[in-house]
This record gives structure tokens, C-alpha cells and sequence, in this order.
């Protein structure tokens, strides 16, 4: 559900597990595209949340992920 600011109530949280960590915002609407970039170095955190437009993130490199829905971790991070 949207808060009336046009973000959602929901944050998420990564922490890089090695430099270099990708993490790249995604548009909403009818074509998605890369809109935004970070780049995060060992021990980094990001704290975001969805907005009204962004749909989607993508992560490359060994982090942690916190969400509401749990904690994981990318696939290079095991």
C-alpha cells in the first residue's frame, strides 16, 4: 500500500559483503528502465524503499538483504 507521499511503507536494507556491490534502482511504468545506480564498498549499508517510481532493484555482488519478508543473501555471497 502507498502512504499518501507516494513512497511505500516498506524499507529494505543492504549491506555490502565485499567492495564494489552494485545496487541499481528500476523505473515503473509500461517500459523499465535503469533510473539510478549506486556502488557500495565492504561494511556499506543502503537503507531504501520503493516510490512511485521505482519498481524494482537489482544487486550485484556479495550483500545481505533485509526485508520485511526476511533476510538473504545474494548467490556470489555463500
Amino acid at each position: 500500500m502507498f502512504m499518501s507521499n507516494g513512497k511505500s511503507g516498506d524499507f529494505f536494507v543492504i549491506k555490502a559483503l565485499q567492495d564494489g556491490v552494485n545496487v541499481i534502482g528500476l523505473t515503473r511504468g509500461t517500459d523499465t528502465r535503469f533510473h539510478h545506480s549506486e556502488k557500495l564498498d565492504t561494511g556499506e549499508v543502503m537503507i531504501a524503499q520503493f516510490t512511485e517510481h521505482t519498481s524494482a532493484v537489482k544487486v550485484r555482488g556479495k550483500a545481505m538483504i533485509q526485508t520485511s519478508h526476511g533476510e538473504m543473501y545474494t548467490d556470489e555471497a555463500e
